[in-house]
């Protein structure tokens, strides 16, 4: 008999509180959406329209940190529910792998200073 183990996510993810455009591409279509949270690995996506067809996407984050978008070659579909769907990045250049590892790090120390600053507030 094959056993089920609970979901769980290896990485932590970054909730964005302001949520930053992308546009992502299968053979056929091109979309736009809103980078709900994000990863090194991947992130997760809010979007209008239909699901894509195809199961591996090119997707352009458009963040802040810089004016030109982050480039993904290569992400896979891992869920879609309702409008939002799961990317699991499995191609990046390695000057864009830098920059979203960067980016990731900063809302992480963020949220950890955040955290800090509220549990300093209710002592």
């Amino acid at each position: 008999m094959e056993s089920t183990r609970p979901y769980q996510r290896n990485h932590y993810r970054v909730p964005l509180s302001a949520q930053y455009p992308v546009m992502f591409s299968d053979a056929e279509t091109i979309a736009e959406g809103k980078v709900m949270n994000l990863t090194v690995f991947g992130c997760a996506i809010e979007y209008a329209g239909a699901a894509p067809q195809q199961t591996t996407l090119r997707v352009r984050l458009i963040l802040p940190d810089q004016a030109q978008s982050l480039p993904v070659e290569e992400a896979e579909v891992r869920w879609v529910q309702g409008n939002r769907m799961g990317l699991q990045f499995h191609k990046v250049e390695r000057a864009a792998d830098f920059r979203l590892h960067g980016f990731v790090w900063d809302r992480m120390v963020e949220r950890l200073q955040t955290i800090t600053q509220e549990g300093l507030s209710t002592s």
